[in-house]
């Protein structure tokens, strides 16, 4: 039995102790369903190892706090461990920090002056078709109705608004197959990659504003694929693309964008995700500000707040984890964020911060 009234720092520890690699969540899940479950105050669904627990009271204004339950493979890093201010272990920063914030104050804040959903989900570490918000989303939208989100990615304890869009698309090169004692008969195709790379290596990002957040753009290559064999002169090569682009584009205009770069080549798109504009012009989210503090920024990755902006719904991303410590072995978060973001969140969803 999970106890959400402990200290949060606490809780975080016994919530990373419970190992939950993406897929085998059905542990922490359940015992997230029972905690909540025995709230009076909460209505609880549950979709797969996806839980959401909603108040009912009445209130102008929902709003919509959401974290993942999963981590990466665990890496010889549990169970967690305390060493002076920091917490280490797997998934401290990503995200279980953040999900036992939001699992303290679903137990304790039983009379907010906004409406909540607390939404904890599944399988955001691995294939989008899996993620148990998308799920959710596409099987149960009304669930996640509200009129702004915060998703309990890490930040460091600093509000992150939107994300980028992302775009991966394969860059054809042709040639001509020969022996490779003959290569003068053929055309090496890995050697005409080399056009591409300079587009590329001269390539100037956009840096541009987006609802007063400065967005920084990206354009590289994340892969090459060629050679036939040993003794082959290659008649293709492929150079992988991936654009990560401000959210003031949609998918086509940044798809738009890469088939200009890439002018005369054979462009073929791999994948795309849209990004989310930062959704910080909402009253709601001014309030989320006051009491958090600080000076927000754009959110430079890809994150599920693409799905609440998808929806509909302003989001932004704010956590005590540092996403630099992200996936790594030696992950950790420090205790005293926790109890910020704690104290901060609890603030603004009581009306105590400034409004």
């Amino acid at each position: 039995m999970l106890d959400l009234t402990q200290d949060v720092r606490t809780l975080t520890s016994a919530i990373v102790d419970i190992e939950s690699v993406s897929g085998a969540e059905q542990v922490l899940a359940g015992l997230v369903e029972q905690a909540l479950s025995g709230l009076p105050h909460l209505k609880v669904d549950r979709s797969g190892q996806t839980v959401v627990a909603r108040t009912g009271l009445g209130r102008a204004e929902r709003v919509l706090i959401a974290g993942h339950l999963d981590t990466v493979p665990v890496a010889d890093n549990l169970p967690s461990r305390v060493e002076g201010d920091r917490l280490y272990g797997c998934g401290t920063s990503d995200m279980k920090a953040g999900v036992a914030v939001a699992l303290k104050l679903a137990a304790t804040v039983p009379d907010p002056v906004r409406d909540v959903t607390y939404v904890f989900y599944d399988c955001e570490e691995v294939a989008a078709e899996l993620n148990g918000l998308k799920r959710v989303a596409e099987e149960h939208p009304d669930w996640l109705a509200a009129d702004f989100a915060v998703l309990m990615e890490p930040t460091g304890g600093v509000i992150e608004g939107g994300c980028q869009g992302t775009i991966r698309a394969d860059v054809r090169v042709t040639g001509k197959r020969a022996h490779s004692a003959r290569s003068w008969f053929g055309v090496n195709a890995i050697h005409g990659i080399e056009p591409v790379l300079a587009r590329l290596n001269a390539y100037e990002a956009r840096r541009p504003v987006v609802d007063g957040l400065e967005y920084h753009e990206g354009l590289n290559a994340v892969g090459v694929r060629g050679g036939v064999a040993g003794n082959v002169i290659p008649d293709e090569c492929v150079v992988t693309v991936n654009y990560r682009f401000a959210p003031d584009l949609t998918v086509e205009q940044a798809q738009d964008h890469v088939r200009e770069v890439f002018e005369g080549y054979e462009v073929a798109f791999v994948d795309a995700a849209s990004g989310a504009r930062p959704g910080l012009n909402h009253p709601v989210a001014a309030a989320f500000t006051a009491a958090v503090g600080g000076t927000p920024r754009a959110k430079l990755g890809w994150t599920d707040v693409a799905r609440f902006s998808a929806l509909g719904i302003p989001a932004v991303n704010y956590g005590p984890g540092d996403p630099n410590l992200a996936h790594q072995k030696d992950e950790y978060v420090e205790l005293e964020k926790i109890v910020d973001g704690e104290r901060a969140m609890r603030a603004w969803l009581t009306g105590a911060a400034k409004q």
